[in-house]
């Protein structure tokens, strides 16, 4: 899979097991969008054809909605207490999840929590 990760999310763990996994990573330093607003990281993702993975949920859902013709964006949901939050491993293994179920997500928006396990959920 193709991805654009956005600032909040371009760790170095998470980018080392993501490459490892066999995806192809590009990050907003990466391709000189830091502080950008998100609707130019999104427009430059549109414009690569690339996945976007962020945690700014609100933000980019809005995004979406308003234009939904992009390669896919996937979110990462944060909760107030991180022991409900998803470590780099459980977020690699749901991409994996994500590709290895063949489904396109481009035009999608897509919660990268609800494929943490192996048994995708309802599309």
């Amino acid at each position: 899979m193709r991805l654009l990760l956005d600032e909040d999310s371009q760790g170095k763990l998470l980018v080392r097991l993501l490459r490892e996994a066999g995806h192809e990573v590009l990050t907003v330093s990466d391709a000189g969008l830091e502080a950008r607003d998100d609707a130019e990281v999104l427009a430059f993702a549109r414009q690569e054809r690339i996945t976007l993975w962020t945690r700014h949920v609100k933000d980019f859902r809005a995004l979406h909605e308003r234009q939904p013709d992009h390669a896919g964006i996937l979110v990462e949901h944060q909760d107030r207490d991180p022991e409900k939050n998803l470590g780099a491993s459980a977020l690699v293994q749901a991409a994996g999840n994500i590709e290895a179920s063949g489904w396109d997500i481009a035009g999608q928006f897509v919660s990268l929590n609800a494929w943490r396990f192996e048994t995708p959920p309802e599309k």
